[in-house]
């Protein structure tokens, strides 16, 4: 396409203006962060010594906050300059940044802020201002600056306007070198010469980057749609599918980073975000949790959160195994811990779940919770009636009334029946303690009459129990443990006289218990080790009974002294008795081949979410969440502390929707802000999402989106793409290429027949070198190979084959993302969410042979990781499933099309 002069002449101006803006807002950048000068809070505290420490903390942050702004304008002042005009016909400039813009510049925007959409519209859109009017969008650039010795450049910059473009322009400050040099230059080659740097410098069309460096691709101004996304309000819950590179994690930062900064929010936001802040104690920047599949993907993720501005710590980003766990563990008292308390011990690789369980997982739950449910109140009316029959006039009449209040609850929600028993929880309380100081009373007198019999007893005792916890084979006996709960004694001493007595009191509780409900105590759990040891030095037969009698009120008036901890505490053995059940029933369960106090990881996200649906729905509640301080309600806070702003999860469809329910479950419930990302396609695990329906069953209201426009990828990798996706039989998608860029590449290349390592590593620094000579530097480039025992042999014969052109290769443990210009050898199991501009498969033969079920997810996942370069090596042939894409394959890219060929007419485009 010519450039005409006129178009040149204005190019020319933009890039002049463009320059000296930049040159300007860096200046002033560095001279505020430079200067020293801030809302200093020594000058305010001695103005108004009343002056709140939060109000001195509030100025550090904005100071801070300042700091960061003006270091990020000072490298990078401006990512967009934008023309407008308005219904009347006056013209405005808009140059936006990616932070906050600095004073005296009214013609600078926040990306974030609404003026930073017109960034991402297309030239002849209208945008209507925060001040009402309405504009036009007459000509955009979006600019990359970069600092030179001799003042500031932009590289790459893409030019359009509604009678030109879209161009690339390499250099704006070439383009005023050449204007300069244009008098100056006589002879005739050196106007040959500038003609040609001239027509190198303007280039039709958009250039797509090489990728240089392993990282997610900077995409600083989003497109029209996805910009549309991420300026959604905070309190959505939002799905984004799409292909491969077509920014759907980019969106999720930006509105990350957006979402963070108060003063983008909308004033009802802003108020909202500061009432939470200020009832959890956690600012509004620090409270969100994003979930990733993969370690590695966790710390490649980063870089990208840095660019941002948006501090990303351990904290923050989490993988869901790593965060199960410490839930379970420390938070909710599901697994054992060496401090004692806890139900289960994890198991990753468990034989307890049947092919049901993994296929239809939300009917596995919803089977669960329902029984769960229904158990708990079951176990309510059982307390109530018994309280309802007991000697004692008081006990009586208290049943009376919570078998009232039960009755009229019926099937209704468990949070108006928790709310009703609060009043009656002074009242549970008092007999309780009542009760407990008699029989305690009872059962000290039998151990002081031993006591005086014989001053070594409790010594003897403690030695007993100690060789009991070395020999560590004593059974639990499930009754023998929920009564054992009821107690609610002290933190239980673990050795000496203290946990003598200690094990004294409750295995003569024990006793007495079985004896009043005519039952016998398990002689093989510990309480029933130490009664046979005991023998007669326990409590007479009619103390017994007596004690007995008591223990049974006191344990049925326990289950209504705190009922919401009862219920979310008693979850998991709920859960060990409805897998013992279901078990025999031959549904949801292998019915042998694990042990009671085992747990799978797939079973421990049910009993999760079970816990926090549960406290979910109460914390939900208005009357519940203003009341969390009360003793009926306390035990939610706990919970409550582990709510977050905001919850993102990036790869979403590797969770299953068990685990994508518990994530969502962390969102604060005044907020329900989540962000979820994914593709059905490029799932990779036998239990991650299949469907949209799944998701919604998450969250009914979930608003998904598709994104389409594909960024990464060379025409001939997204045609291979698309095959692969109908050879397969995957999710089929409308994929388009973003208009107007140069998406021409190679072909990706193949090599069978390929047993001999010496073969396969000699061809691929064969295909490595060719990359290198071809892009004039060695791009980011991975190399995947079927499992992490491979990793080092490939890496170690590669690196030596290279060695000659000092190409190193690194050995990835995949949780470490390297140096930039090492090749790197990755397990196929790490490749989630990466991208790179030259993939190498190993062994897809072998892969397809390894993991039948997932081969053509991990295939599909693994090729379209490669933005230009794709090579594909074999053992023997291409499997059956995908023998119909070998049309597709080249031998190498010496063909026609090749970087070659393409850099060659590059260089011949006519014009400018």
């Amino acid at each position: 396409m010519e450039v005409t002069s006129e178009s040149r002449q204005h190019i020319e101006h933009l890039a002049e203006e463009a320059l000296t803006q930049l040159d300007s807002i860096a200046a002033a950048a560095k001279s505020k962060l430079h200067d020293g000068r801030t809302l200093g809070s020594d000058a305010l505290a001695s103005i108004n010594t009343m002056t709140s420490s939060s109000a001195v903390q509030r100025l550090d942050q904005i100071n801070q906050a300042n700091r960061d702004s003006y270091s990020v304008l000072e490298r990078e002042p401006a990512i967009a300059r934008v023309v407008v005009a308005d219904e009347e016909g006056e013209e405005r400039t808009y140059y936006i940044c990616r932070t906050t813009p600095i004073t005296g510049f009214p013609n600078l925007a926040s990306y974030r802020a609404p003026v930073g959409r017109l960034a991402s519209l297309s030239v002849g859109a209208e945008f209507t201002l925060p001040n009402g009017d309405v504009v036009e969008v007459l000509e955009r650039a979006q600019l990359r600056p970069s600092a030179l010795a001799d003042g500031w450049d932009s590289r790459d910059t893409v030019v359009e306007a509604e009678h030109f473009g879209p161009l690339t322009i390499e250099s704006l400050r070439a383009l005023l070198t050449e204007v300069a040099g244009e008098e100056v230059t006589e002879d005739l080659l050196g106007q040959l010469l500038a003609e040609e740097t001239v027509k190198a410098n303007i280039i039709d069309g958009v250039r797509r980057s090489v990728i240089t460096k392993m990282g997610l691709r900077d995409q600083p101004v989003l497109d029209q749609y996805q910009d549309e996304i991420f300026r959604l309000p905070l309190d959505k819950r939002l799905l984004i599918l799409g292909p491969p590179g077509t920014g759907k994690t980019t969106t999720l930062i930006r509105r990350l980073g957006q979402k963070l900064d108060t003063d983008f929010l909308e004033e009802g936001e802003q108020r909202l975000v500061e009432t939470v802040a200020t009832a959890q104690g956690v600012a509004h920047a620090n409270s969100w949790l994003m979930f990733t599949p993969t370690e590695l993907l966790k710390q490649y993720l980063k870089e990208a959160f840095a660019r941002e501005d948006v501090p990303a710590s351990d904290l923050r980003i989490r993988t869901w195994q790593d965060y199960r766990r410490e839930l379970a563990r420390n938070a909710f008292g599901v697994l054992r811990t060496a401090a004692g308390g806890g139900t289960f011990v994890l198991k990753d690789s468990l034989p307890s779940l049947s092919a049901e369980a993994l296929d239809r997982p939300i009917q596995w739950f919803d089977d669960f919770n329902m029984w769960q449910r229904n158990a708990y109140v079951q176990e309510l009316h059982e307390a109530a009636n018994m309280l309802r029959k007991a000697k004692a006039p008081e006990v009586q009449s208290l049943g009376e009334r919570l078998h009232s209040i039960l009755a009229q609850a019926g099937d209704g929600a468990l949070a108006s029946t928790f709310g009703s028993m609060a009043a009656e929880l002074p009242k549970v309380q008092t007999l309780v303690a009542s009760l407990k100081e008699a029989s305690d009373g009872k059962i000290k007198a039998a151990l002081n009459l031993q006591l005086n019999r014989n001053r070594g007893f409790l010594d003897e005792l403690a030695r007993f129990i100690d060789g009991l916890q070395q020999a560590q084979t004593i059974d639990t006996d499930e009754q023998d443990d929920l009564d054992a709960d009821e107690e609610e004694d002290a933190t239980t001493p673990r050795t000496g006289r203290a946990a003598a007595l200690n094990a004294y009191m409750q295995a003569v509780r024990a006793q007495a218990r079985a004896a009043a409900s005519k039952r016998t105590v398990s002689k093989t759990s510990r309480n029933g080790k130490i009664i046979e040891w005991l023998a007669d030095r326990g409590l007479t037969e009619a103390d017994r009974a007596e004690v007995g009698a008591s223990l049974l009120v006191q344990t049925n008036a326990r289950r209504f002294a705190n009922p919401v901890k009862r219920y979310l505490d008693g979850i998991p053995k709920r859960y060990r008795a409805f897998r013992r059940e279901r078990q025999q029933a031959r549904s949801w369960y292998r019915d042998e081949g694990f042990d009671a106090r085992d747990i799978h990881p797939l079973e421990l996200d049910i009993v999760l979410l079970a816990i926090l649906r549960a406290a979910g729905d109460l914390i939900s509640r208005p009357n519940v969440l203003r009341d969390i301080d009360s003793p009926a309600w306390s035990a939610l806070q706990p919970i409550l502390s582990h709510y977050r702003n905001q919850v993102l999860v990036d790869e979403a469809t590797d969770f299953s929707p068990i685990q994508l329910a518990c994530m969502a479950a962390l969102a604060h419930p005044r907020l329900r802000s989540f962000f979820a990302c994914g593709d059905f396609n490029q799932r990779l695990t036998t239990w991650g999402a299949r469907s949209a329906d799944e998701m919604k069953w998450v969250f009914a209201d979930f608003d998904i989106k598709e994104i389409t426009v594909s960024y990464r990828q060379s025409k001939q990798l997204n045609d291979l793409a698309r095959a692969m996706i109908r050879a397969v039989g995957g999710t089929e998608q409308s994929v388009s290429l973003p208009p107007h860029v140069d998406s021409g590449g190679v072909a990706p290349a193949l090599l069978e027949h390929a047993s001999d390592t010496p073969i396969v590593i000699s061809w691929l620094a064969d295909r490595i070198r060719e990359i290198e000579r071809f892009v004039g530097q060695l791009p980011s480039t991975a190399i995947f190979v079927n499992a992490q025992d491979d990793v080092p042999a490939v890496a170690e014969a590669l690196n030596a084959a290279l060695a000659e052109h000092n190409i190193p290769v690194i050995a990835s443990d995949g949780r470490t993302v390297g140096q930039e210009g090492n090749v790197r050898v990755f397990d196929i199991q790490h490749i989630k969410g990466l991208e790179f501009e030259a993939v190498f498969f190993v062994g897809i033969d072998q892969l397809a042979a390894k993991h039948p079920a997932l081969f053509d997810k991990y295939l599909y996942v693994g090729t379209t990781r490669a933005a230009t370069y794709l090579g594909v090596t074999c053992d023997g042939v291409l499997p059956p499933a995908i023998d119909s894409l070998r049309p597709h394959f080249g031998q190498n890219w010496q063909a026609p099309g090749s970087p070659q060929a393409v850099t060659e007419q590059e260089e011949s485009i006519d014009g400018f």
